[in-house]
């Protein structure tokens, strides 16, 4: 999880490959940013077995693009997601909580979460890792974890974060 419009990419890209090693699925957002810097440097792992899976949020019909997909807004999916899964859920940002929100979703279906740094859809997705008891690390926005009401682990390390991972889902990480 993280941020929509920063690729943060020192820490996606390297997270990215590190994952597709391991041999796990990566499940984001769909969308461009982090999300989209990841899910590049997952899917260019040669040989991995994980797929690049995004949770699309609804968007508004475009009848005057014929281009545009009116199931889903601009920049979704991005193009290395190779499993969309489209929602009618149409909540981003600031209302990342809601009921209308595919956050649930996100959360609810990762077995780890890894929270890069983002604004307020990334702080919805981190509460409702805690919410729903989810195991949650927080990657290069340790600041973050001072202002949560529940201790919550974080680094600056991609290592670290994957050997969570590891742990986790209790691999052996190589």
């Amino acid at each position: 999880m993280g941020s929509g419009s920063a690729r943060h990419a020192s820490l996606a890209a390297p997270l990215g490959r590190a994952l597709a090693r391991i041999g796990v699925h990566l499940l984001t957002g769909g969308g461009t940013g982090v999300m989209e810097s990841v899910s590049r440097a997952f899917s260019a792992v040669p040989d991995r077995e994980g797929l690049v899976i995004g949770i699309l949020p609804a968007g508004d019909a475009r009848p005057d693009r014929a281009d545009a997909d009116p199931g889903t807004p601009p920049g979704y999916p991005n193009p290395w997601v190779e499993l969309a899964i489209r929602t009618h859920l149409d909540a981003r940002g600031d209302d990342g909580s809601g009921l209308r929100s595919r956050n649930h979703i996100n959360i609810l279906s990762s077995d780890v979460v890894i929270a890069l740094p983002g604004s307020s859809g990334t702080a919805s997705e981190v509460e409702l890792a805690i919410r729903y008891r989810r195991p949650l690390i927080l990657l290069g926005d340790t600041a973050r974890a001072e202002r949560l009401s529940v201790p919550v682990l974080s680094t600056e390390s991609v290592d670290e974060a994957v050997e969570f991972v590891c742990r986790t889902l209790q691999m052996v990480s190589g």
